[in-house]
């Protein structure tokens, strides 16, 4: 992948894959000890300015002047929406089900990166993508129960959405800006904004202060947004979306193994199913490109800001 190496790259997928796969439940456990905005807006601005800590040594390379827009475009959609409209829609829906309708994700980064970026497209591409997202919909079928909420509905997919638009968005502009900076200062404006928010419209007496919401935030925030983001935008800028976004089907999956050892839930024939339509669909999106398509990609979205 561009950049990195093989076993780099593996390695970074692995790790963002179960970072990712364990912040649903935790996310879900945070819920109990606090409001939503509040825990959205906690553990962004927590984890930006933990962050921060490493960086200020760099801190020129932010160039606010220049960049400003970019950080607060990035932060729009990848904290206010994503995080903020996530912890809001985790209300109505199970984890499973409300990380299922969000890992519509990477059939839309392959969309977007298809018309905004000008990265290759293919029938078979197309078909790996939509068997994953058909596969993660299978895992999670035995896993939906009782009734359904248009709410959560609409908020999985607008937090979908405007994952995928900001995803794409930071690769179109990583020439431009340092890449870590780009990570803190999202996280550490919306944070701002969505704890501003949680103060004025949520009871902050409602917080329920102890180890197990202090290790939620932490880890939502430190591990989860900051440190996993950062990799995940590192894999993105060095190498093409589609085949980087599609890794991520893996997921939804392992989350519902995680239900499975932890919770109790049933390992059923459903998640067998989407197993393999998963393993199938990771195996078509990363069947080898021509020579010049590899060349392209890694020429024009270099890491080394990362």
């Amino acid at each position: 992948m561009g950049n990195l190496s093989k076993p780099k790259a593996a390695m970074g997928i692995a790790f963002v894959i179960l970072t990712w796969s364990f912040s649903w439940p935790i996310n879900k456990i945070g819920l109990e000890y606090m409001p939503p905005m509040l825990y959205a807006g906690m553990r962004t601005l927590i984890g930006g300015i933990l962050f921060v800590l490493f960086l200020l040594p760099q801190w020129r390379k932010i160039e606010w002047k220049k960049n400003g827009p970019i950080y607060l475009i990035a932060a729009f959609f990848n904290t206010i929406l994503f995080v903020g409209v996530q912890q809001i829609g985790l209300q109505y829906l199970p984890s499973g089900l409300f990380s299922v309708i969000v890992f519509m994700q990477p059939v839309l980064v392959v969309l977007l990166s298809w018309m905004w970026l000008k990265e290759s497209m293919s029938i078979i591409k197309v078909v790996g993508i939509v068997i994953g997202f058909l596969g993660v919909v299978v895992v999670s079928l035995d896993g939906i129960s009782g009734t359904i909420s248009p709410i959560g509905i609409l908020l999985a997919l607008v937090t979908g959405i405007s994952w995928a638009t900001g995803v794409v968005y930071v690769k179109k502009t990583s020439t431009q800006v340092h890449g870590l900076w780009v990570v803190v200062l999202q996280n550490i404006l919306g944070g701002l904004f969505l704890t501003g928010a949680g103060i004025g419209m949520e009871d902050v007496s409602a917080i329920k202060w102890g180890l197990p919401a202090i290790l939620c935030v932490l880890y939502g925030g430190v591990i989860a947004l900051g440190v996993t983001t950062a990799v995940y935008f590192k894999l993105m800028s060095s190498g093409e979306s589609s085949k980087v976004a599609s890794f991520t089907f893996l997921v939804p999956l392992i989350a519902v193994g995680i239900g499975t050892l932890f919770l109790g839930e049933p390992f059923t024939f459903s998640i067998l199913g989407g197993l393999v339509l998963i393993l199938l669909s990771i195996y078509l999106v990363n069947r080898k490109n021509s020579q010049k398509t590899k060349k392209q990609s890694s020429e024009s979205y270099p890491a080394e800001n990362y």
